[in-house]
């Protein structure tokens, strides 16, 4: 299933909160999933639906290149190595792949390779192998010696499992000929295969220990073990897929490289050489087929460019090689039961049905809830509680609901109503004709609301006061410590109560509170984003900063007034508006202030004069020499507006790499396209 990348209009400023919060919601699942997969050996997502949620989080920051986030996860391998063991620092960076997902997605891999190759090097030979589900390590040989097996750890810096690598039966100790080969790298996959994993699940069950979740956190576990014997007791198997130091000059294709592995007594998986798109579809398809009955888990295929000056020549991007990508297998759609719907409350009022589920694996993990979005999309499934329904987990932060089999409706089952008022706070809830999201009107009445507005202005894009996660909020909240988020800045007036809060201590305490003490300096352009106002995210925020220069005039403006700001539409003059007449988000604003929050003068920037003064440019796909945002201010600064969507009245697009459809738009338009390397020359 593919998901449809979503476009913007000059309207659309309403949606970016929500927006926001989606990307940061995909931001911390992949981030948590990155620590738990490299680190704890835990994973808290499938593989594939890790994949997905990454697809979706790069397809949301091509839409939306002002949202991108600064910590997001996208230009990262893995998370930081595990502290038990020592740390070494990769000769080269051990990078992870890139992915596709369909044959047209493979179709796009083998274009941009022949776009950077001359007309004679175009079509190459591909080399594919099967994607084996285990943990990758690299392996150091001197002069024909295991000396040193590192795991990959965050790409850069890896652990030392020396010891664990040495019980790993089918792994070489010494390389025959040693003399002839002083130094080798080899990179490859230690896993667990099916049958051991099972006899190993199985001896642990009858001795009441601990089972496994899957063959690849077994292998992982396994090799962590700081003790050798421990993994000296496992069945463990190394398979090669790379040399990276050591390979004799006379070989010249990935295909040779790994026949040369297997004389030095090394296993690598089934690997074969392709001409083309036709034959690398046909035999992913035929490993879809035979998957069940491989001895070990596979995720999907590998394809490489097989020769290896093509791989030189074709290079890196910053986490990946742009000769090499990994074609993963479908994600899996399950049966089962909708049990019931229930509604939550979001920081802007926005009541989202949740469906809760007959537990259920999808992929190896169990589900039990399920976003159904709004009341529209349950009104486009007609779900119902009682359904029977297929989950599919293509590009979800949670599973998605894709049909419902009203074949098998129940006797009893009735259309869902929306709810008349909100679940938490008993205020009355609103549709707006024409509509998909309804919304609480309680505003910070409403204890849900108020509760994400107080994480929303602590976080790190806002006022940044760090230590204040979360948990300590809630709890703050529910026993009364904090009300709004000016109460924050009262905390100080409560220091022993905190010190014995659910002991948090002295340290604790006083970290926090230098924390808040800290955040009071801060910008105006944070200040607004951070007020949380529906409709305003951080680029419209520095917009009005930058419009209106003090707070005083933006909460006076009228809706005239809040139009002149860049990329301020009817829709969000219209909330700025009304939230600045709302009696006790004015009450708040001022105790905040009162508290000692301010923020430097803005410093007013004419464009008239300036070489990109009355241009609107667009920033798509990836760019090497800086990040987006900086890309962006650089524009700015030579007095262009920036914008998130390309019109026929779009000046010029700077394309990256990956520009996807805004590429194609912009083409289609007759849209003036800039290179990175043209831009860096503009600057």
């Amino acid at each position: 299933m593919t998901t449809t990348k979503p476009t913007t209009t000059a309207t659309d400023n309403t949606d970016n909160t929500d927006i926001q919060a989606h990307m940061r919601q995909l931001i911390d699942a992949l981030k948590k999933n990155n620590y738990a997969y490299y680190v704890l050996d835990a994973p808290t997502l499938e593989d594939s639906e890790y994949d997905q949620l990454r697809r979706q989080l790069i397809e949301l920051e091509d839409a939306y290149p002002d949202l991108i986030q600064p910590d997001s996860p996208i230009n990262s391998v893995g998370d930081q190595p595990l502290s038990a063991f020592t740390q070494v620092t990769h000769d080269v960076p051990m990078l992870s792949l890139g992915n596709v997902f369909e044959m047209d997605d493979l179709r796009d891999f083998m274009r941009r390779v022949n776009d950077r190759l001359s007309a004679a090097q175009q079509n190459p030979e591909y080399e594919m192998e099967l994607k084996l589900d285990g943990l990758a390590v690299s392996l150091k040989y001197q002069n024909g010696k295991l000396v040193q097996a590192v795991t990959r750890g965050d790409g850069q810096t890896g652990e030392d499992i020396t010891q664990n690598a040495k019980t790993i039966r089918n792994l070489p100790q010494w390389l025959p000929e040693a003399s002839d080969i002083d130094l080798l790298e080899v990179r490859g996959e230690v896993l667990m295969p099916k049958a051991g994993f099972e006899r190993l699940n199985r001896i642990a069950s009858e001795k009441g220990d601990k089972v496994f979740a899957n063959p690849r956190n077994a292998a992982a576990g396994s090799l962590r073990q700081l003790d050798p014997s421990i993994a000296a007791s496992r069945p463990l198997a190394f398979y090669a897929y790379s040399v990276n130091q050591g390979l004799p000059d006379s070989i010249d294709t990935q295909s040779g490289a790994l026949a040369w592995l297997v004389d030095l007594g090394f296993t690598v998986s089934a690997v074969r050489v392709l001409p083309d798109l036709k034959s690398a579809q046909a035999y992913y398809e035929s490993m879809i087929e035979e998957r069940a009955d491989l001895p070990y888990e596979i995720d999907g295929m590998v394809i490489k460019v097989n020769s290896l000056a093509l791989q030189q020549q074709l290079g890196f991007l910053s986490r990946e090689p742009r000769w090499a990508t990994a074609y993963k297998f479908p994600a899996e759609t399950v049966m089962t039961r909708l049990q019931a719907i229930e509604w939550q409350v979001g920081r802007t009022g926005q009541i989202t049905p949740v469906g809760k589920l007959e537990p259920v694996k999808v992929g190896g993990v169990t589900v039990s809830n399920v976003t159904l979005h709004n009341f529209g999309e349950i009104q486009r499934l007609d779900v119902r509680a009682g359904d029977m329904v297929s989950v599919h987990r293509a590009g979800d932060v949670i599973p998605k609901v894709t049909r419902v089999w009203a074949d098998q409706r129940p006797a009893y089952s009735v259309p869902v109503t929306l709810p008349s008022a909100c679940p938490v706070c008993h205020s009355p809830v609103i549709l707006p004709e024409g509509e998909a999201l309804a919304r609480c009107t309680g505003g910070l009445y409403c204890p849900a609301q108020q509760q994400e507005a107080l994480i929303h202005f602590v976080s790190r894009r806002a006022m940044d006061i760090d230590g204040l996660g979360e948990r300590w909020l809630i709890s703050f909240f529910e026993h009364g410590l904090i009300k709004t988020v000016a109460d924050i800045y009262q905390l100080h007036e409560h220091t022993d109560d905190l010190i014995n809060f659910e002991k948090l201590g002295e340290k604790s305490v006083n970290n926090i509170l230098a924390a808040i003490e800290a955040s009071k300096h801060t910008t105006l352009a944070r200040f607004i984003y951070a007020l949380g106002i529906r409709g305003v995210g951080e680029s419209t925020a520095q917009n009005l900063a930058q419009q209106f220069g003090e707070l005083a005039p933006l909460m006076q403006a009228d809706i005239d007034a809040l139009l002149q700001t860049p990329d301020v539409g009817a829709i969000t003059a219209e909330l700025v508006h009304e939230f600045f007449r709302a009696p006790h988000n004015i009450e708040v604003i001022d105790a905040l202030q009162a508290a000692g929050v301010h923020w430097d003068a803005v410093e007013a920037v004419s464009a008239d004069g300036l070489p990109l003064d009355g241009q609107t440019w667009v920033i798509t796909g990836t760019l090497h020499a800086m990040p987006r945002d900086e890309a962006k201010a650089k524009l700015q600064a030579m007095g262009a507006k920036v914008s998130g969507s390309i019109s026929a009245k779009t000046s010029a697009l700077l394309a990256g790499e990956k520009a996807g459809s805004k590429l194609t738009k912009a083409e289609k338009l007759g849209v003036k396209v800039v290179s990175e390397d043209e831009f860096l020359k503009l600057i």
